[in-house]
This record gives structure tokens, sequence and C-alpha cells, in this order.
């Protein structure tokens, strides 16, 4: 997350701040134009200050974790999870009717040192067990929309940057990261993101040989995040539309993921207007992409900006001072989601057709739809519960989950286009839940790896009919002990474990998994894996 200059140009786009059109938040006016407008979040001032907080859920439909979901914050050691901070992220979003961005799965800084020094065996089997515990743990989940799997690959000249992750595993690492995320959530969009890649240069085009490789291999690359890290002094990347474009072009999402713009300090009225232009400037190529989904800027309030402690004479990145009072900055962005969208274009999609629900378990259904069509494009679909919007999909179908046993629900889905305009809602279709008691199930184990002293199991998968929760037993050799799990809550008597279901994996599907030791030499396995 640093901005590097590729050349130091003095900017002469200085404009002063129009008028706002209209009071509405932020948030409003870009989901008006199916668009996210996302902040990056802190979990000790978003506990601790109103005003804060209250910016944080009223301007943004979207929030990413600034360091909450990073490795160092849910596994400083191996197989222990602190999900603390991640969860408040994410009950805040819930809450407040926002999606979660999650940030970020595989990075060579903000990793501990234990995952450093593995064997290469051992690292990626580190690498997948945490991609598979932590977007486990929101799989289920449809506030938790996306991921960051890996970030900031690349050196300035496009070559592959030498963290540990590249010199342990080689460039497999990648395409292995994202595997493991899409095994563990097969509905998140799953990102890489990069700074410096805004504008066309030899970083950008490594990027996106990179992901048109990976795509031909069936690696599940859906989306492309440029930081966004900009300085004023620098230039504005003026290709930005244009690099937007050309990796749309290749099937995938693009996203600005964490805009700010740094001013040399200190701050003048001209600084605010090259500010508010940068910002302006970068709304509006989102504006003008299909692709891209929205532009999250990285905090809100120039409080709490990491740019002082990197850059000790610059500041001023954000669109709020360290008062929580708006900057032209905020003026610029308002102004660019509220203005008319391309072609002012009025014409809404047609209603999706044919919904229709399968899978129905007693807390969760599958939906399918036939697609709408429209003048402009659509750029994805909202589900309705009830009249409520629960979630959205970008595809025509969506698992409806979090629901209660033995209980009747009643969907509708809508089109969105490019425009914004929204579509009729579609016929109704009605489903009632299993019931939550008497199911039976089954568990499955597979041993990913062993050594000579320990192994790890995973995934144990739980299937079977009316789950609302299970229990899984199994018995260790003698000598064995468990050393380490995720996705489930174990206990262990003698050589008896049991493994209880986390909340938000109650149901068929539900995996979960162990690592434990062994004597040397002992190529025992657990065995009687039983399910209840």
């Amino acid at each position: 997350m640093r901005w590097l200059p590729a050349a130091a140009m003095l900017s002469t786009l200085l404009i002063a701040a129009a008028p706002a059109q209209a009071s509405e938040p932020l948030r409003e006016h870009a989901a008006d134009r199916g668009k996210f407008i996302g902040a990056a979040l802190a979990t000790s001032p978003l506990a601790n200050e109103t005003a804060y907080r209250n910016i944080a859920a009223s301007e943004f439909n979207q929030v990413t974790a600034e360091n909450a979901m990073k490795w160092d914050a849910t596994e400083p050691s191996d197989g222990q999870y602190n999900f603390g901070g991640a969860d408040q992220i994410v009950a805040f979003a819930t809450q407040n009717n926002q999606q979660v961005h999650g940030h970020t799965l595989v990075w060579h800084s903000q990793t501990p040192n234990w995952v450093q020094g593995l064997s290469a065996a051992n690292m990626r089997t580190a690498m997948q067990d945490h991609i598979a515990t932590v977007v486990g743990r929101y799989a289920s989940n449809a506030t938790v929309v996306s991921w960051d799997v890996v970030n900031e690959v690349f050196n300035e000249d496009g070559t592959f940057r030498q963290s540990f992750w590249y010199n342990t595993l080689g460039q497999s690492f990648i395409a292995d990261a994202f595997r493991y995320a899409r095994a563990a959530d097969p509905n998140a969009r799953l990102c890489i993101n990069d700074y410096n890649v805004e504008g066309v240069n030899a970083k950008s085009t490594a990027m996106y040989n990179l992901v048109s490789s990976l795509r031909q291999q069936g690696v599940p690359v859906d989306c492309v995040g440029f930081q966004g890290h900009l300085a004023t002094q620098y230039g504005f990347p003026s290709s930005l539309q244009q690099n937007m474009e050309r990796f749309a072009a290749l099937g995938v999402q693009v996203r600005v993921t964490e805009l700010d713009v740094r001013v040399q300090m200190p701050r003048d009225a001209n600084d605010d207007a090259t500010q508010a232009t940068y910002y302006r400037n970068v709304i509006n190529a989102c504006n003008a992409v299909q692709a891209c989904a929205g532009v999250t800027i990285w905090g809100f309030t120039d409080k709490y900006s990491w740019v002082p402690d990197t850059f000790p004479s610059e500041g001023a990145a954000l669109i709020y001072d360290a008062n929580y009072a708006t900057k032209p900055s905020y003026t610029a962005v308002h102004d660019a989601l509220a203005g008319p969208p391309t072609g002012d274009d009025t014409t809404p999609p047609t209603a999706p057709g044919n919904l229709t629900a399968s899978g129905t378990t007693s807390t969760s259904t599958n939906l399918s739809w036939s697609a709408s069509t429209d003048n402009v494009g659509v750029t994805g679909y909202e589900i309705l519960r009830g009249g409520t919007q629960v979630g959205t999909s970008t595809t025509t179908s969506f698992t409806a989950s979090g629901l209660s046993p033995s209980t009747a629900y009643q969907f509708q889905v809508r089109a969105r286009d490019a425009a914004g305009n929204r579509s009729t809602s579609s016929a109704a279709v009605s489903v009632t839940t299993q019931p939550g008691t008497g199911g039976s199930c089954t568990a499955t184990a597979v041993t990913q790896t062993q050594w000579s002293t320990g192994y790890v199991i995973q995934p144990v998968t739980v299937t079977g009919s009316g789950l609302n929760g299970w229990t899984v037993t199994f018995t260790l050799p003698a000598g064995h002990a468990i050393t380490g799990s995720w996705n489930a809550t174990l206990t262990v008597s003698g050589q008896t474990v049991t493994a209880k279901n986390m909340p938000y994996n109650a149901g068929s599907g539900a995996t979960f998994g162990f690592q434990a030791s062994r004597p040397a030499g002992n190529t025992a396995l657990p065995t009687g894996f039983t399910c209840s």
C-alpha cells in the first residue's frame, strides 16, 4: 500500500470544486449508478468515536477492514485465530446494509514470521489452511462479498517481487491462493490488487498479462484492484479509464480499492483544488466503465490517514479533515456520483424471469432466474425477501442463507443497469425451509498432508439433510494430539475428539480441519469419523 512515483510531474489541473448537485449521501448516488463508494475502516475509532461511526454508516455502502482481516491480525500464531476485529467490521456493515471487501489474504507484508520461515510444503499448507479458515468463516455471510486474495506481487518494472512467497513457492502460489479461496467460498468475487497500476505502464502491463494467463488456465481471478494511492506533485494517471477498459476486456471486474490523494504540507487552496480534481477524475473514470464496480477510499478522515507516518512532508489525503469537516474533495466525489449517468439513460432493464428455488435446507435455498436485457447493459441483480433487499448478485443465481427452519419465505429479484435504473421485480417464488431437527449426516475426512511427526486433516466434510447444527466424533491413535483446528470447536477426552459446528457453518456441506502431532515414525491416522 505504497505509492511510488513513476515520474515527477507538476500538475496544472487546478479547478474550483463545483457546488453539490443534491444533498443525499455519497452511498445513495453511488447506488443509483449501480456502483459502490467505500471506505477502509479502523476498529478503534469505529468502536470509540461517534462522529467516525456515523459518517462511516451514512456515507458509504461498502467497507474494507484496514487491518483487521490481515494475516497478522487473524492468525498471529500457527492455528490460533482471532476474529474479534474482523467480526466487528462485518457486524457494523451488516447493521448498516453495507458490503464488505475482505483485505487481504496473501501478502508479503503483515504476515507473521512463523509463516515466512516455513518449508515449501508447510508454507503451502499454511496458506491453504489460512484461506480456508478466514474465507470459510464468512462464506455463508451475505455481507462479505469479495476478497483481495493476492496483494502486491510486482516490482515497478513488471518483474515479480522477490517476496518470501515467491522465493519459497515460485509463481504458482498466486494460482493456488485463488483456487483455495474459490474452494472456501464459491460465491465470493476474488481479486488481485496492487499499487501504481492505475495507468498503462510496465507494472500494469505485467498485471494484465498475468491476469490473462491465469484466466486462460481456469484460475478464478474475478477482478483487478487498482489501489490508487496518488500524490498531486506527480500528476494524474491520465490513462486510468483506458487501463480499466483493457482489463475489463479480459472479462474481469475492475475497482479502485485504496484511493487517497496526498498533498505536500502545509496544505493550501490550490492543493485542495488539485486534490478535488484527482478525486473527481477517478470517480468519472469508474462511472464511464461498466465493469468498474466502484471506488473505495482508504479511510475518510485525515485524522487517521496512514500517509503522514510514511511520507512525513505530505498528508491531508482524504475527503474529510481531521475534525470531520468535509473538504472540496468530498464535494468532487459527491458531484461526480450525483451527476447524470453516461448518456443520461432512463430506460430500465426488463424484469428477470423464471425465478425458481432449489436445494432448500433448514437454513438456505438456491435461487436462479433468467437474465434481464437492457440497452446500456445489466450490471447486477438485487434479491428481495418479503420486499426487502437481502443481497446482490452479478450472475443469474444466488444462495439465500441464514434462514430459519420450518419457515415460509417469499423471494423476488430485480435487475439494475449501468445507468442506475432498476427493473420491476420478478414474479415471486415461495419457499418453506426444512425442519431443523431430526436430520442425519455423515462426515468424510481427507488427509491433506503428513510428515513423520504430524499431519493435517482437511477437509472433513459434513453432508446430510435437515441440518441446523452437527457434531462429529473421531478417534486419535495412541500418542497423537490435536495441535490446531479451524471452522469447528474441538474438545478431547482421552483419544476421542468431538467437533461441533461454528455459528456460520451449521448446515450441510460444512467443512472443518485440524492439525495433529504424533510420535516420530508412527504412520497411523484418525479413524471412526461419525456425525450426528
